[in-house]
C-alpha cells in the first residue's frame, strides 16, 4: 500500500479543519499524535475520497526543504522487508536517518531517494491504516 502524506509548516490542524469541510470527511480522532508539547501534530490520519493520507506538521528532518510538501509511505509487513527494500533504496544516503517504533508501527523512518522522492517506510502491524 502508498499512502500519501502531507506535510505542513505548523498549521496541519488548520489543514485538517479545512480539509474535513471540502472533503466532507474528520480526520480519525483517535489516531492523532500531538508533539510533546501539544502544539503541534506529529501523525493525523484521514480517508479523502477513499484514500488513507496521513498528515503532520514538519518538523525540519535533514532531507526535507522548505517546499516539501508530500512524501509517499509504503508500509511493510515485516521489519526484515522493509529493511530490505530500505537498503537498495539507500544506496547513495551515507547519513541515513534511524528507524524507530513509535505508537503507530512496530519500526518506520523517512529518507530521500537519489531521485529526490521522500519515502516514509513503516510496518503497519499494529493498526490498519484503511
Amino acid at each position: 500500500m502508498i499512502i500519501p502524506h502531507l506535510h505542513f509548516c505548523g498549521d496541519c490542524t488548520d489543514a485538517i479543519a479545512v480539509y474535513e469541510k471540502a472533503f466532507k470527511t474528520t480526520a480519525d480522532k483517535e489516531r492523532i499524535v500531538f508533539t510533546a508539547d501539544g502544539t503541534t501534530i506529529s501523525h493525523a490520519v484521514m480517508q479523502i475520497h477513499g484514500q488513507t493520507v496521513f498528515l503532520n506538521d514538519n518538523f525540519g528532518n535533514k532531507n526535507r526543504t522548505s517546499d516539501f510538501a508530500v512524501h509517499l509511505i509504503l508500509t511493510f509487513d515485516t521489519a526484515a522487508e522493509l529493511l530490505t527494500c530500505y537498503d537498495i533504496l539507500r544506496a547513495d544516503d551515507n547519513e541515513p536517518p534511524p528507524f524507530v517504533e513509535t505508537p503507530y508501527s512496530e519500526l518506520t523512518g523517512n529518507f530521500m531517494d537519489k531521485f529526490g522522492v521522500m519515502w516514509g517506510f513503516m510496518v503497519a502491524g499494529r493498526y490498519n491504516f484503511n
